[in-house]
């Protein structure tokens, strides 16, 4: 059993499953959360930008270990709200396990490049891993599952359950995944989230939103105490504004203020044990004033009983939300928006677009030896380019730089 707030449902998988020679008494969750955790998507995360390069310091934080402190946020919030841990520790894991080389950089240079085939969305991207391309189990029937995860794991997945449209650039599936996606909806309501996806979604911003912050001054790209400055202060207030539109100018002003107030805040430079200490308390209550905010709400509109699936939404209180973008809103101009990032960005672009070019001429050779099939078996040129936006999509920094490198015969720059 799940759980008894679980129905047989939210249990139930795609494919049907032969059972293991050799049973063992775990959940099904718990047995998501395994198979997610073990999976080669998920290890690739290790070699792909969050903020800064996999290659710009000897530990950085990458895509991977963003999406294990996530899934460590998520988990804590999911014991305090009654939510199964394992489903929402294994949707946090898997929430960004589509997303391709470079960061939200390659997500916008392989939307552009992929648009003869739908376009490219990390969070659609996901869902295809999980569902199609993560090579592990196969049904009964013959048929290709991916992770094979249950129904209510894939919907917590689901940041942006709804397909491409167009008031926002942000969908969850593309349209050779609907028969799927329309599986794992069936009988909830259109475009909403289940708790258990808005634990993840939430889980996701307070994560990024504190260790990011964390980096950037580490690295000493970020100096907290410029704002005290009042046209530095203004200009950050009106760019993250702009960037971050779930908070008024006038709300990211007075969260500027309460968390400049805060006695564990720091404002100058970390070049000493002592400073990197206090630094790494303030992400520490960064990350519990966000969560504890978030659960008090919510226990306040719902009460105490367990809240799960789509009996309950998580309660965001406006001025958490407006610190939570104010911190995002920090890291993004001092750090995404420094001039040095640019041009690399730049670069990165052009290597995604001509990557994926040259995969297409030079198909399915140039193409990893499981994805060849899909490729011979692909009914028209569109659905021969989205297997290979698959190819690129699941590389790395390092292996799409040599990729890259490999098809033109031009050198590789180690600082992509």
């Amino acid at each position: 059993m799940a759980g008894e707030w679980y129905e047989a449902s939210d249990v139930v998988r795609w494919g049907e499953e032969r059972p293991k020679n050799t049973p063992d008494d775990r959940t099904w969750f718990e047995r998501d959360r395994a198979r997610v955790l073990h999976s080669s998507a998920l290890r690739r995360l290790a070699g792909k930008t969050q903020v800064v390069g996999p290659f710009d310091d000897d530990f950085p934080r990458t895509r991977l270990t963003h999406s294990l402190e996530t899934a460590q946020v998520g988990r804590g919030l999911a014991r305090s709200l009654g939510a199964d841990p394992d489903l929402v520790d294994a949707a946090c894991l898997a929430h960004d396990i589509g997303h391709p080389p470079f960061g939200h950089n390659g997500e916008a240079a392989l939307d552009a490049a992929a648009r003869d085939c739908g376009g490219f969305e990390g969070n659609a991207q996901s869902l295809r891993e999980l569902t199609r391309l993560e090579v592990k189990i196969v049904d009964v029937h013959g048929r290709e599952a991916g992770l094979n995860l249950t129904r209510a794991t894939l919907d917590a997945s689901l940041k942006y359950p709804w397909p491409k449209r167009d008031d926002t650039p942000k969908f969850g599936v593309y349209a050779d995944d609907m028969v799927i996606f329309n599986w794992v909806r069936d009988g909830v309501p259109a475009g909403r989230r289940c708790m258990e996806a808005q634990l993840m979604d939430w889980a996701d911003d307070v994560a990024y939103s504190a260790h990011d912050l964390e980096d950037g001054v580490v690295a000493d790209l970020i100096d907290l105490g410029r704002l005290a400055d009042s046209g530095q202060r203004a200009d950050l207030v009106a760019s993250t504004a702009v960037r971050y539109p779930a908070a008024s100018a006038s709300a990211l002003d007075e969260a500027l203020d309460r968390l400049r107030r805060q006695v564990w805040w720091v404002a100058g430079p970390v070049t000493t044990p002592t400073a990197l200490r206090a630094m790494r308390t303030m992400t520490s209550e960064l990350i519990a004033r966000l969560c504890v905010a978030a659960v008090a709400a919510t226990r306040r509109a719902y009460g105490d009983r367990p809240l799960r699936r789509y009996h309950a939404d998580l309660v965001l209180p406006a001025a958490t939300v407006a610190e939570c973008c104010l911190l995002k809103g920090v890291t993004a101009r001092f750090v995404m928006d420094r001039r040095d990032a640019h041009v690399r960005q730049r670069r990165q672009r052009e290597v995604i677009a001509e990557l994926l070019a040259l995969l297409v001429v030079r198909a399915p050779d140039a193409l990893d030896p499981l994805l060849r099939p899909a490729w011979s078996a692909a009914s028209d040129d569109a659905a021969r380019l989205r297997v290979a936006v698959d190819q690129v999509a699941r590389l790395t920094d390092a292996s799409a730089g040599r990729r890259h490198a490999q098809l033109t015969g031009r050198s590789w720059p180690v600082a992509l």
